[in-house]
Formats: structure tokens, C-alpha cells, sequence
């Protein structure tokens, strides 16, 4: 099987979550067997930066994102240090505050889990077809 981690530190800011995309892109990049197909690596990519900004805007405004490739799967996992599960909301049409993220993580992900931490916080996954 050939799976491999990586974790990446990120910060409150709009960097930070540029940051956690950059990084995905490098693991995705180094992956081999099975290369990632362009559209696979790019929802990756998406959730990865859905993921982070919730996690910076509602968590605690930091966060860790780590990935995990398995054959036939990406993990994509951001912790924070909130206990409040992402929710459902009417997306803001109007006044851009958002509520489009969730929704779509959850549309094109697998498979979703929001686990509790025992130090603290929450850890956000996402389970994406490789």
C-alpha cells in the first residue's frame, strides 16, 4: 500500500490558508502510484482550502492540516482548537458571509467525519476519491 502523511501548521490569515493549499499541492505532486488525475487533485485542493478557512474563521484561527494518501483515497484532515462542529446554513447570497464551503465539502467527499479531541478541539476529515 502506499500511503504517505504530511502535516502543516497554519496561522490566522488568508496566507494561512493559501499556505495549506500550497501544501497540498506539493504532496499531491510527489504522489506516484497512482498519479493524481487533474480533477481529482484539483477537488483536493478545494476541500483542503474549504476546510482551513472554516477552521481559521470559525476554530480558533489556527489550525493543522494533514493528508494522508491511501491507493484509492486522500485524506484530508484539518484540527483546530473549537469543539463546535461545522453546520449546515443558508449560504449568504447577498452580504458574503458565506455558508457555501460545508455544503459542498460534504457534496464532494466520500465520506465526512468530525471527531472530538482529547486535548481539545476538533478534528475535521474528508475522505476524497483519488
Amino acid at each position: 500500500m502506499n500511503t504517505m502523511a504530511e502535516s502543516v501548521a497554519t496561522g490566522l490569515s488568508t496566507a494561512a490558508v493559501e499556505e495549506a493549499r500550497d501544501a497540498a499541492r506539493t504532496f499531491l505532486d510527489r504522489l506516484r502510484r497512482p498519479a493524481m488525475a487533474t480533477e481529482a487533485a484539483d477537488t483536493v485542493i478545494l476541500v483542503v482550502s474549504e476546510l482551513a478557512t472554516n477552521a481559521v474563521r470559525h476554530g480558533g484561527g489556527t489550525c493543522t492540516l494533514e493528508l494522508t494518501a491511501h491507493e484509492e483515497s486522500i485524506e484530508v484532515a484539518v484540527h483546530d482548537s473549537s469543539p463546535h462542529a461545522p453546520r449546515m446554513r443558508t449560504p449568504d447570497l447577498h452580504g458574503g458571509s458565506g455558508g457555501f464551503g460545508w455544503p459542498m465539502v460534504n457534496r464532494l467527499a466520500r465520506a465526512i467525519a468530525v471527531t472530538r479531541r482529547a486535548s481539545g478541539g476538533k478534528t475535521v476529515s474528508a475522505l476524497l476519491d483519488r
